[in-house]
């Protein structure tokens, strides 16, 4: 194993891919001579040169369509969209197109591409650059949506993603791309359908993706020592399709659910998690699951208002105890 950042594990799998198929491209905004935003492509421009590597304009849907388009005739493209907050500007390429050929064209074509994403919110880069669009995303049928928690999952999901025939959205948060993690030294590649136990318990059952993963284990540790209270946490690294079986597995052992997200809570991925807990995990329940979501509002600049806004492992330490009754 060897230890290194998000980013460095997300630039590992882009070079490996693109040095075993020529076909595998990467497309977007300054990932060339700059090496990317967050340093995902580093090195790469130099490497493979501008026609595998592409700078492309301040266009997200005219690039993305062109990215579209090419896999359709076999090309490979990781399509790096600088912020999901722009990525409203591609969805008529990526819904219409990517995420629809295969069933409109009875399988004739395919749409083997990968959209990467940083989302999330930063520190203080106001509403129009703190969008948390997963749920989104998650509810386009044709499209696999994956969120890789650790850097272990950055590297494996890339790799796998960039193999799928299927389009994959890979949904980076932009606060762990300095996380530091193990990484298989071997070539690894991570199943783009499941969930992961990242702490095993038997009271409660923490369900989370990306950075709220983070919130509900150190949340855990909290409650075990303080409280004596044995919480689960389930990584949801797989939004499209969602591990149905794992999240049913996991409430049916502790019959309590808490979903957490930094998503704002109306029409959010709780939302359907606890739909999923609802409709299959009714009569296993001790109470009714719980979502711990960011305030409904535009993301605030302010830096005491911004932090107001999100949650944290506080938030989710006070809603396991009220499930409890003790708060």
């Amino acid at each position: 194993m060897a230890e290194m950042m998000y980013w460095e594990a997300i630039q590992r799998a882009h070079d490996e891919e693109m040095a075993r198929d020529p076909l595998v491209i990467c497309m977007g905004e300054d990932i060339g001579v700059a090496g990317g935003t967050y340093k995902a492509t580093k090195g790469l421009y130099e490497k493979y040169g501008p026609l595998r590597v592409i700078d492309t304009p301040i266009s997200e849907n005219s690039y993305t369509g062109l990215g579209v388009g090419a896999s359709f005739l076999g090309v490979r493209p990781i399509i790096e969209l600088m912020s999901v907050n722009f990525a409203w500007l591609a969805m008529d390429q990526m819904f219409n197109s990517a995420a629809k050929v295969r069933y409109m064209s009875g399988g004739q074509l395919v749409a083997p591409v990968v959209f990467r994403s940083p989302g999330g919110t930063a520190h203080q880069l106001g509403a129009q650059h703190s969008a948390r669009m997963e749920k989104v995303f998650m509810g386009i049928a044709g499209l696999r949506v994956v969120t890789p928690s650790n850097p272990k999952q950055a590297y494996g999901l890339l790799k796998s993603a960039v193999r799928c025939d299927d389009p994959v959205f890979i949904n980076e948060h932009e606060l762990m791309y300095n996380m530091k993690g193990e990484v298989p030294d071997a070539e690894y590649f991570h199943p783009l359908e499941g969930s992961e136990i990242s702490r095993s318990g038997t009271d409660v059952t923490l369900l989370g993706y990306n950075i709220s993963v983070h919130w509900n284990l150190k949340a855990a540790e909290i409650l075990d020592k303080q409280y004596g209270i044995s919480a689960e946490v389930v990584d949801l690294y797989s939004l499209s399709p969602l591990d149905r079986a794992g999240i049913r597995k996991s409430v049916a052992k502790t019959h309590r659910a808490v979903v957490v997200g930094e998503d704002e809570a109306p029409v959010s991925v709780g939302s359907e998690v606890i739909a999923v807990i609802n409709e299959e995990c009714f009569f296993d329940l001790d109470a009714a699951p719980v979502r711990v979501n960011s305030a409904n509002v535009p993301q605030p600049y302010n830096h005491t208002l911004e932090k107001a806004a999100i949650p944290n492992h506080e938030d989710v330490v006070n809603a396991v105890l009220k499930l409890f009754g003790k708060a």
